[in-house]
């Protein structure tokens, strides 16, 4: 027999189709597929360098997690000694799923719906990933709508919620920053309203930022069965946030690309300025000692390790498709192993970086207060919108400061909305190229706007409690548990390792270390299976502030997260019907590729000689 090397090669175009596969054969003829002659369509987009992918996915792992839970959750959870299971289930489940999606999505060049023919009945975990990705952009702009009206808010001459002199302070407005003595019946005055109040010591106030905050931005109402009006203040600023993430990616991804460079870094020149201003703070010390200082009695809490997988999880934006939607622009053999250390190195250094923003303004503010750290640390929107404005609002020139600090949560926040927009568009226009493709920017724009006439229902007078809803039910852990586990497996087991294993080599030039072959096949499928059960069991209902959700908006709550979860089984059973043949080949052909692999198509083809050895028998 003659073996001749094929000139086929796959760094720069499709991949060559192998002819009729296993199951067209069963089922008797050649299926049409919903695919397009190439030629017909436009050509599918690569980043412009390489740089442009990792800005890219900086940008997107890089989020408002980041920057205002992660510190929080540090502090909370022991500080120092929080960081053991953090870099534990970073290094045994973070980073190597992280590698996968993106290697994933490089080998096929398919968004995050198409790449799951890789496995065909582990599909619903692409749809599963679409719709969370939809709940995710429509509610995640919602925070920066609230970032740009607080930007605006910061250019007037007096910040508003620095006094108790606006239209909304009521007659319990007053300054956290007041100190006198109870015992000696001290008296204070308070301009509310443009009248002077006298207070006595010890009286129970509110503080002017957080009137702000709930009566003016928010008006919140008293539950979520009182949805009041729209605040059309804020139906402006989520309007301009979805005009600003649509022409950061409505040209494509070499457009893309080039924005990210902006928006990734951005942030991090307002974060070292912040830093500078925060260190030279009284009290920035003791903040940071709070922040770090390790508490290894905390270790023994379930708590603490099901919060650092979920914060890993959440900071890295798996399941999403995104990941898988970057990694597909790559050309083949770019060497994505180095690029994922990469960018998990600057996401978990930019959480580390941004705890010392914070907590050198919150140990300020501590001090300013007479209070412990404790009693005034926060975190998610009440870090954002409530401890850092009621800080600077102490500082001289606190309007810059303000302004400084709203616009990197602006920025920050940015990327990561229209990259997972991205990989939304990205997702549908790869699977139904005929329909999607020639029209992506007109796609874009009605994902927008459907996503914005969403997002109004959060801001109204009662949005606040829709908003949370859909951050505690529609992204929960559980959701992301539930995908990453079912992601893992269908890669490591269904697939098969070795076989993903041969494409890494196809992609690298080498074979990767066995380490991440034991992590996608044991280490992260146990973490996942181990925090879920954690996560189950010390499950507690949604509590906004201290208000109890009812049992009716619970119920559409876990409708919105079996709205994913349950796609995985359901997709999985529906493919298994569908499939034709005996129920040995239907078992084979729900874990065997529907797609040309590349690996194939840049194998050595064999030329036999000899016609009366068959070809399927043949081995090199």
């Amino acid at each position: 027999m003659l073996i001749r090397k094929s000139s086929v090669s796959h760094s720069d175009g499709p991949p060559v189709s192998d002819g009729p596969s296993a199951r067209d054969s069963i089922n008797g003829e050649t299926e049409a597929r919903d695919k397009v002659p190439e030629e017909v369509l436009p050509p599918r987009d690569h980043w412009t360098t390489r740089l442009d992918f990792i800005f890219s996915c900086i940008g997107f792992s890089v989020g408002l997690g980041n920057v205002w839970r992660f510190p929080y959750l540090c502090y909370k959870n022991g500080g120092g000694a929080f960081l053991i299971p953090y870099f534990l289930t970073l290094f045994f489940a973070g980073v190597p799923m992280f590698f996968l999606e993106l290697a994933l999505g490089q080998y096929l060049s398919i968004g995050g719906l198409g790449v799951w023919k890789i496995c065909p009945a582990f599909k619903g975990v692409g749809y599963a990933s679409v719709v969370v990705a939809a709940w995710t952009i429509a509610f995640y702009i919602v925070i920066l709508s609230w970032a740009l009206y607080y930007l605006f808010m910061s250019m007037a001459s007096v910040l508003p919620w620095a006094t108790c002199n606006n239209w909304w302070n009521t007659e319990r407005c007053g300054s956290e920053y007041v100190r006198c003595n109870a015992t000696a019946n001290e008296t204070f005055i308070v301009v509310i309203n443009g009248a002077n109040v006298t207070r006595s010591c010890g009286t129970d106030v509110v503080s002017p930022v957080r009137e702000f905050w709930e009566l003016n931005v928010l008006q919140v109402s008293s539950g979520v069965h009182e949805q009041g009006r729209v605040r059309w203040p804020l139906a402006l600023t989520l309007l301009l946030a979805w005009v600003v993430c649509y022409f950061c990616i409505w040209k494509g991804v070499k457009w893309t690309g080039k924005v990210s460079w902006f928006t990734s870094m951005f942030p991090y020149v307002l974060l070292l300025i912040l830093l500078i201003r925060g260190a030279t703070l009284d009290g920035a010390a003791e903040g940071i000692v709070y922040y770090l200082y390790p508490n290894f009695a905390k270790l023994q809490e379930s708590t603490v390790w099901i919060e650092a997988v979920t914060q890993i999880f959440f900071t890295y934006g798996l399941v999403l498709g995104t990941q898988i939607a970057l990694g597909s622009y790559n050309k083949y053999h770019n060497n994505i192993l180095r690029d994922a250390y990469i960018i998990s190195a600057v996401n978990t250094g930019t959480s580390l970086f941004a705890g010392f923003v914070i907590f050198s303004v919150i140990g300020f503010m501590a001090k300013e207060q007479g209070k412990s750290v404790a009693e005034v640390a926060q975190s998610g929107t009440g870090l954002a919108f409530l401890v850092y404005p009621s800080a600077v609002a102490q500082l001289p020139i606190s309007q810059l400061w303000s302004i400084l600090f709203f616009l990197m949560l602006f920025f920050v926040g940015l990327d990561s909305q229209f990259c997972a927009l991205e990989g939304f568009v990205t997702a549908i226009s790869d699977e139904w190229p005929r329909l999607f493709r020639k029209r992506k920017e007109l796609v874009t724009l009605a994902v927008c706007v459907v996503a914005y006439f969403v997002g109004l229902s959060m801001i109204t007078q009662g949005g606040i409690y829709i908003f949370e809803m859909f951050n505690f039910y529609s992204v929960s852990g559980i959701v992301l548990l539930v995908l990453i586990f079912f992601e893992c497996i269908a890669i490591s087991w269904a697939y098969g390792v070795n076989r993903f294993y041969d494409a890494l080599n196809d992609m690298l030039g080498y074979y990767p270390s066995l380490w991440w072959k034991m992590c996608w096949t044991i280490a992260t499928p146990v973490i996942c299976v181990g925090v879920f059960i954690f996560y189950v069991a010390k499950y507690e209902p949604l509590v906004y502030v201290n208000y109890r959700y009812p049992w009716w908006a619970e119920l559409i709550g876990w409708l919105m997260t079996m709205s994913s979860v349950l796609i995985i089984p359901a997709y999985g059973l529906y493919f298994f019907i569908k499939t034709k043949g005996t129920l040995r080949q239907r078992f084979k052909l729900c874990f065997r590729p529907d797609v040309d692999e590349p690996i194939k198509a840049n194998r050595l083809p064999i030329n036999i000689q000899d016609d009366s050895i068959p070809v399927e028998d043949t081995a090199l």
